[in-house]
């Protein structure tokens, strides 16, 4: 495809990045708190940690992991953790100890938890010791062998990290009762890590960094091998795209969207260090009075970045309007569509427009975003990045003329290296050429933007999470009343879109409340259906697949 987004780039972009500048994402990210060592690099509950005690915690933690723990290279470790300040502790000591980092929901169901551990076949995980009780009842069936576990104020000064330990524990019952017998508390294995040596382990930009677990369409997930190479160029495509937008060592970003997931991990996690800004972690977004209260906490915000439904949801909570906006400078959106609604009334409450982006865990994750001097809100996806190439092509795998639709395919140095142990599925994403197919169908207008019409998939995006219907189904399917069971996504005001079931059931019909019980017994919250309808039959092809398709057809009629 003629590269015809170039011509609406920005001045200040190049067409293509430099190989990247920094051997691995530990080498850059230890240049980084050398370069910005005194400013604060996070913040969480009221309390900041500088870019050299980050360093200095990472370094400990990445010792006591080599030494104690004698992890080697390669060796996966798991890390279940919301916002809170062990996450870039504990993840950079990850990757300085030249491991691979498995970035695993809090929310995960056991079933869920126990595939990943079982399928990245990590060694160690840290976790937060709310989320221990899932992790107790799958241990005797996963390879971990050292449980890491944290508390929610073990990184705060004391008496406040003990007056919110005491409040989550036994105020607001957020710590199930647990017991696992060999874990080690955090704070024991940072002081312990402190006197130990850490050993430089020679990192290549085609190492493994995470393995960052995607749904795949047949319901599994799996792992994206993303490497160091991947991300540092994603960081280095971004950080040309912003230009001299945000001065480094002067912004102020609020970090909302947990830094599990791939949007944050590279935006949040790893371009904002590269510019030293001083991140602020959100550990409940959904507690949208208390994230207002935070915003107030800090009026000079400068960055924010969320989903759709994050920036609906601040919309429309009493007290955001009249927050100072004057440092605002970016609202970066992506992981889901954003409504023009949102986008429109977000830009007259805030002065500034939604920029919207595009990207997949896949690809590490931008693909393409829209320029930072955007003036109001374009329903595009933006322009590719630097050294990112696409084309859009047809069910036959033949490009499409220019301004056609078509299954969008991405190149670039941000595409990943294939997926963990299945090299079917690789191929099957990833041809011969480096292409990657991303299952969402778009075309590309006249200036080189690119717009999204539609998935390829039936995969389902709740507020910038993906559902695949296959594994709800298989859920609902295993409950006794139920004979079969689709899964299909329909528009919801809140989260973009919502899970809807049909069901046939045996011989009495179960109630709805009965299924959904059965759905949260097995399945993260967001996955769980939000409405039931109850049929005789399904509609089939001739070959007995249940035609979602048709289902959603007759759902778009009803509503038209």
């Amino acid at each position: 495809m003629e590269k015809i987004w170039l011509k609406s780039y920005p001045g200040h972009v190049p067409e293509t990045i430099e190989s990247p500048e920094y051997t691995s994402v530990c080498d850059f990210f230890t240049r980084m708190c050398r370069l910005f060592n005194t400013l604060p690099a996070y913040s969480n509950f009221g309390h900041s940690i500088s870019y050299s005690e980050l360093d200095e915690l990472s370094t400990a933690f990445a010792a006591y992991l080599q030494n104690t723990l004698a992890l080697k290279k390669g060796d996966r470790v798991a890390l279940m953790m919301p916002n809170v300040l062990q996450y870039p502790v504990a993840l950079f000591g990850v990757l300085r100890a030249g491991l691979i980092a498995v970035n695993v929901n809090p929310l995960y169901t056991p079933r869920e938890l126990a595939h990943q551990l079982k399928d990245s076949g990590a060694c160690a995980i840290v976790i937060v010791e709310n989320f221990a009780h899932t992790l107790e009842q799958v241990l005797p069936e996963v390879p971990v062998q050292h449980v890491i576990t944290t508390r929610l104020g073990d990184m705060l000064p004391r008496p406040r990290g003990w007056l919110l330990d005491l409040a989550a524990r036994y105020i607001k019952r957020m710590v199930p009762d647990w017991r696992i017998d060999h874990a080690l508390p955090l704070r024991r294995v940072l002081a312990e890590g402190k006197p130990l040596k850490l050993e430089r382990v020679d990192m290549q930009l085609d190492d493994l960094a995470f393995l960052q677990y995607t749904g795949g369409t047949t319901g599994i997930a799996k792992g994206a091998m993303l490497t160091h190479g991947n991300m540092l160029a994603n960081l280095a495509q971004i950080k040309a795209w912003l230009g001299d937008t945000i001065k480094p060592g002067e912004e102020l970003v609020i970090t909302p969207l947990p830094l599990y997931h791939i949007f944050s991990l590279t935006a949040n996690c790893l371009v904002f260090i590269a510019l030293g800004t001083h991140n602020v972690l959100i550990t409940n977004p959904r507690d949208l009075r208390g994230f207002i209260k935070t915003l107030r906490t800090y009026p000079s915000f400068s960055i924010l970045t969320g989903v759709n439904t994050l920036y609906n949801g601040l919309l429309n909570t009493p007290g955001f309007a009249q927050l100072d906006f004057s440092h605002l400078k970016l609202a970066i959106a992506g992981g889901m569509a954003v409504q023009k609604t949102v986008a429109e009334r977000w830009q007259q409450t805030t002065g500034i427009p939604l920029l919207e982006g595009y990207g997949l865990t896949e690809t590490s994750p931008v693909v393409c975003v829209n320029r930072v001097d955007l003036e109001h809100f374009t329903a595009s996806i933006g322009l590719p990045l630097p050294s990112t190439e696409v084309c859009f092509r047809d069910e036959q795998g033949q490009e499409q003329p220019q301004g056609e639709p078509g299954e969008l395919w991405v190149r670039g140095p941000q595409v990943m290296r294939g997926y963990w142990h299945r090299p079917e599925d690789t191929a099957n994403s990833i041809d011969s050429e480096g292409w990657f197919a991303t299952g969402d169908i778009g075309y590309m207008d006249d200036e080189g933007y690119v717009r999204i019409i539609d998935r390829k998939k039936d995969m389902i995006l709740v507020s910038g999470f993906n559902v695949y219907p296959n594994e709800v189904e298989e859920v609902l399917a295993s409950h006794p009343q139920v004979l079969e069971a689709a899964v299909i996504g329909v528009p919801s005001e809140q989260s973009g879109e919502a899970v809807k079931a049909f069901i046939v059931p045996r011989d009495e019909a179960p109630t709805e409340q009965a299924l959904r019980d059965h759905c949260r017994q097995h399945l993260t919250a967001y996955k769980v259906p939000r409405a039931f309808e109850f049929r005789s039959e399904l509609p089939k092809s001739n070959v007995g697949k249940i035609l979602r398709r048709s289902l959603r057809d007759t759902e778009t009629s009803d509503h038209h």
